[in-house]
């Protein structure tokens, strides 16, 4: 209908992407970007703003388990595994960006194989699915980006 709200319409667009919209050239910039985060977010696990994180959050314990980039000895719920994993990769500070100025994988990415790895085993994931996930995390990130007026003026903050 012509009522329908901005947010109304960009769910719609969000929940209509399946993997028929990942080009070629969308697949190889995502696995790029992957591979990017994980190595920046391995190198972030050994500051010190990560290890305070991960003592912090080995209080919580669920069924469900992700794993911690660079720990095989423990896993954490979900929710906190994506934190700690994103905590890793922004640490660094070293992750992508675009402008206006925000990380969009080190946001996305941890939550992604957090809620992956979540899945029973007769429900895991493909990586097609992986990737398909990655990049609506990113879309809805840039739109949402697109849509704040106080994005527009963060590179004169700063």
């Amino acid at each position: 209908s012509s009522s329908q709200t901005i947010t109304g319409n960009f769910a719609n667009v969000i929940h209509g992407l399946n993997a028929n919209h990942l080009t070629d050239q969308v697949i190889q910039r995502s696995k790029r970007m992957i591979l990017d985060t994980l190595g920046v977010g391995l190198l972030g696990t050994s500051t010190e703003v990560c290890h305070k994180v991960t003592r912090y959050s080995k209080i919580y314990s669920s069924d469900i388990s992700s794993t911690i980039w660079g720990h095989l000895d423990f896993r954490l719920p979900p929710l906190y595994a994506a934190f700690v994993n994103g905590v890793a990769v922004h640490s660094m500070d070293f992750d992508d960006t675009w402008h206006p100025a925000t990380h969009p994988s080190g946001a996305v990415l941890p939550a992604v194989i957090a809620l992956s790895e979540a899945f029973p085993q007769e429900k895991k994931i493909s990586g097609l699915d992986l990737l398909l996930a990655f990049n609506v995390g990113i879309e809805v990130q840039g739109r949402l980006l697109r849509f704040s007026s106080e994005a527009r003026n963060i590179p004169k903050r700063y």
